[in-house]
């Protein structure tokens, strides 16, 4: 590399992404980021590629008392779904957000566009969630990206504030990792890259 490149190579930041894996959802405690690191995390997440500059997605956070809040309203969205669900199942959605001291719902905001295509609009979402998990480990937190079938549910979308048009892209459950988990069996790049 020289002196004159725009980028400066970060050992650091490739050990990291080399090294990432989300943690189980049951495995994470507190204490969860603060205000600032949050606020951290939530910046990189919007740091994303975005053609067009459209910030084509947006963050509910769940924080402290609204898990309970938001929980008793998946569970109204799951009775509404689902009329005949278990009041057992119903109970599993209040404690829902309970899981992990702080949960980020990225949302995706994507719509027609006289150039940019939808699909492009949702990849950019995608991409912000990648960054938040990126942003958590750097920080020492574990993260966890988890759709469920909060994701797919109109009630629930509604439940928690999307208009119409919104999508969920996923929910990520934040705090500190009580165990790190070994590493998962890994592509080998011959079976998934190819080259011309």
């Amino acid at each position: 590399m020289t002196d004159s490149a725009v980028f400066k190579s970060s050992p650091e930041t490739i050990a990291l992404l080399s090294t990432r894996r989300s943690s189980r959802v049951l495995d994470l405690v507190e204490p969860g980021p603060s205000a600032e690191e949050l606020d951290t995390i939530l910046t990189i997440g919007a740091r994303v590629p975005d053609h067009g500059k459209l910030a084509p997605w947006r963050f509910i956070v769940i924080e402290g008392e609204g898990r309970a809040r938001a929980g008793e309203l998946l569970a109204e969205a799951r009775a509404l779904s689902d009329p005949g669900v278990a009041d057992t199942h119903l109970d599993d959605e209040r404690r829902r957000f309970l899981r992990a001291p702080l949960v980020v719902a990225v949302v995706s905001r994507a719509a027609p566009h006289v150039k940019i295509p939808e699909y492009e609009q949702l990849l950019s979402a995608a991409a912000s969630c990648q960054n938040i998990l990126v942003a958590c480990a750097a920080l020492g937190y574990g993260a966890t990206w988890l759709t469920e079938w909060t994701t797919y549910d109109a009630n629930a979308r509604a439940a928690l504030g999307l208009d119409e048009f919104e999508r969920f892209v996923g929910f990520i459950y934040i705090g500190t990792a009580t165990q790190k988990l070994e590493d998962r069996p890994r592509p080998s790049l011959a079976t998934v890259v190819t080259r011309f």
